[in-house]
């Protein structure tokens, strides 16, 4: 089976100078794939002179005249431009054209345009952003991270649902164990939504593990942390600043003098594994989950080695029927609550 993948080259802080290396880079590496190229063609047509001989008909462009900046208003951009790159992308998706669509723009107006133009799966009423974050034995997944703040529990059990069915389909576990973030584990604590949906999650035939707290995101306490938008988006982000302050700090520190400098040598092996174990780009691409189609959402600041890696999640997506899989069980979850 060839997965053929819709890319918007155009978004993103970079756009075609990191998106389009990336899907060649993605290109050697899957050879059962295929990318069409959206954007401007005057832009994509010169970066793949010499890749086109080598690609043959695994490699397309699809011109489209606008583009929907980083910092759009989403409403101009669901309705006003109807020919940018991510909104034609999205739609070669419906049309079959495409099994998945990737862009690294503005999350807003690709939530927006993909929930318009591919609707929503039965039983789902507000797709989520899950996201995968680097734990101390390995990762974890997260959802949501910014697509919706206000949720009620009924939402917050669909997202452990749609997180569920992500897991199984990419790491191939059956019952991925799911905890819900709060502010201490014990089933009183919370807001009366969270603590209302820890009782849904309960009745549930998921593997819920229970209330999980801020630090167990990081040690991996479970596969999947579920939570509303605005505290995953504050969690992740955070976490990104802590990271970032971490690694100059530690480069301060090794500059310091000449004997810092000779121990930052030394160190050098155990400091490159570490930054290979925690690289986020090895970690690009959020799956934009509840829609009758495959959306992932890279970085706004992606390179191509993480643009690559987001390219590779969606690919992996469409193989093992991603949306098929989370209809499929929301429809039995409808069928259990009507009994």
């Amino acid at each position: 089976m060839t997965v053929t993948l819709a890319i918007d080259c155009m978004g993103g802080d970079h756009g075609p100078s990191v998106t389009v290396p990336a899907a060649l880079d993605f290109l050697r590496h899957d050879t059962d794939c295929a990318v069409i190229l959206v954007g401007r063609q005057e832009d994509l047509l010169p970066r793949i002179t010499r890749a086109a001989q080598e690609f043959g008909s695994r490699l397309a462009i699809r011109h489209a005249s606008e583009q929907i900046e980083m910092d759009e208003a989403v409403a101009t951009a669901l309705r006003g431009k109807k020919d940018s790159s991510m909104r034609v992308a999205i739609e070669m998706v419906k049309n079959g054209e495409a099994q998945a669509t990737l862009s690294a723009g503005n999350t807003g107006a690709l939530m927006a345009i993909s929930r318009f133009v591919l609707k929503t799966l039965p039983g789902i009423d507000r797709p989520a952003i899950a996201g995968i974050v680097p734990t101390h034995h390995g990762h974890t997944y997260m959802l949501d991270l910014g697509a919706n703040v206000d949720c009620q529990p009924e939402h917050l059990l669909q997202f452990a649902i749609m997180g569920s069915m992500l897991i199984s389909a990419l790491e191939h576990k059956e019952r991925p164990s799911i905890g819900l973030l709060n502010n201490g584990t014990e089933d009183i604590k919370g807001c009366e939504s969270v603590k209302r949906a820890g009782e849904l999650l309960r009745d549930s035939d998921l593997n819920f593990y229970g209330n999980i707290e801020g630090d167990d995101i990081y040690k991996g306490t479970v596969d999947l942390v579920v939570c509303d938008g605005f505290v995953g988006n504050v969690t992740l982000k955070a976490s990104e600043g802590v990271a970032h302050m971490l690694s100059a700090a530690l480069r301060e520190e090794f500059k310091r003098n000449i004997f810092t400098r000779i121990a930052a040598l030394i160190a050098l092996p155990v400091i490159n594994a570490f930054k290979h174990r925690f690289d986020p780009r090895r970690y690009n691409g959020a799956s934009l989950l509840g829609l009758k189609g495959i959306v992932v959402k890279s970085h706004g600041s992606a390179d191509a080695l993480a643009f690559r890696y987001a390219l590779e999640r969606a690919a992996e997506a469409v193989r093992n029927n991603l949306p098929e899989r989370i209809a499929a069980r929301m429809a039995l979850q409808s069928a259990s609550a009507a009994t």
